[in-house]
């Protein structure tokens, strides 16, 4: 069973029907003992650091995704969920779970794009991946396959051997980052076709 969290961070029925697209049962909670029990554990979310960090802890799943890490449950983070596995978020200036060591950054408001025009934040459309590093979340992948993304912040690890995939928009950012059995996008997989549901799969099948 893999089992999507539910911390009142949006996007779940996206991603329970790309997940039931897949053919694999799952289910939305926010139960600590089903999320223990679950075999997979997929961390998304779209909004503010503060407040989902205030609903982790409210609902004890802070301790559950510490835990479910030290245990070697295998984790997939998305958006929001790639970002507050970090120490501490500059949007809010929130203390984050501190799964993986670094930092969540603000975009610069003064980037500009290949055609001279300041990029608008967030950073909302397609966009590729430059892969640093192998994983096997990333196996099948295109270099010209797009994912969707919609974020004014983004994950910084400490550790370059934590940072997978890069993105550009303005500057050069982390968009897969992970460690050990837990693997984050700061895109949607859920919401970018056929890349994302290859994501998806095989993240079901990875055995960290």
């Amino acid at each position: 069973m893999i089992a999507i969290i539910d911390y009142d961070a949006g996007n779940l029925t996206s991603v329970q029907r790309a997940v039931s697209f897949l053919g694999k049962a799952c289910v939305v909670t926010r139960d600590v003992g089903t999320l223990l029990e679950a075999d997979r554990i997929i961390f998304p979310g779209v909004g503010a650091a503060g407040s989902a960090m205030e609903s982790l802890v409210r609902y004890g799943i802070d301790r559950i995704l510490r835990d479910a890490f030290g245990m070697g449950k295998p984790i997939l983070g998305i958006c929001l969920g790639s970002q507050i596995i970090l120490d501490a978020s500059e949007e809010n200036d929130t203390a984050c779970l501190g799964i993986l060591p670094g930092i969540v950054k603000a975009f610069p408001g003064d980037m500009i794009g290949p055609d001279g025009r300041r990029l608008k934040v967030p950073h909302m459309g397609w966009n590729r991946l430059l892969c640093t590093g192998g994983h096997p979340i990333l196996e099948g992948l295109d270099p010209m396959d797009e994912f969707y993304f919609v974020h004014g912040y983004y994950p910084q690890p400490k550790e370059t051997a934590h940072i997978f995939c890069r993105t550009d928009y303005g500057i050069d950012f982390p968009s897969v980052i992970g460690c050990r059995n837990l693997v984050a996008t700061q895109f949607h997989p859920e919401k970018s076709g056929r890349p994302g549901l290859r994501i998806l799969s095989n993240f079901f099948q990875w055995n960290p």
